[in-house]
């Protein structure tokens, strides 16, 4: 799975759609996912032929975030297969999603209270 740092008009115009749908699709499955648990969706990154996409959430509040990100990619056939009746019109090939632990704002919280010393 190649990202290539430089990325076309098209890749930014799908992340951007995916973003949106996913986040949608999160949104509406996360009682049944993640019951008590905000996911929120970061970032999305595609690659070069649109087949892979890396999708950053950040899970608020979670005892193991580990765990609940293990629980999140056991339902991502079901998270692509709703994805893809949404996209159908727009992408040949629904990308193949892998979901990440975006640990961006616990760093700025811990920088934040590393500046407050």
């Amino acid at each position: 799975m190649y990202f290539c740092p430089m990325k076309s008009m098209r890749q930014e115009k799908i992340e951007k759609m995916l973003s949106k749908d996913l986040g949608e699709i999160l949104q509406g499955m996360n009682h049944g996912l993640l019951p008590g648990v905000m996911i929120t969706l970061t970032r999305v990154d595609v690659s070069p032929d649109l087949g892979y996409a890396k999708v950053y959430v950040s899970l608020f509040p979670s005892e193991d975030r580990q765990k609940d990100l293990e629980n999140l990619k056991k339902h991502v056939g079901e998270v692509r297969f709703q994805l893809g009746k949404r996209v159908k019109n727009q992408l040949r090939i629904v990308p193949e999603l892998f979901f990440y632990l975006d640990d961006s704002f616990d760093r700025a919280e811990r920088i934040d209270q590393l500046l407050k010393k």
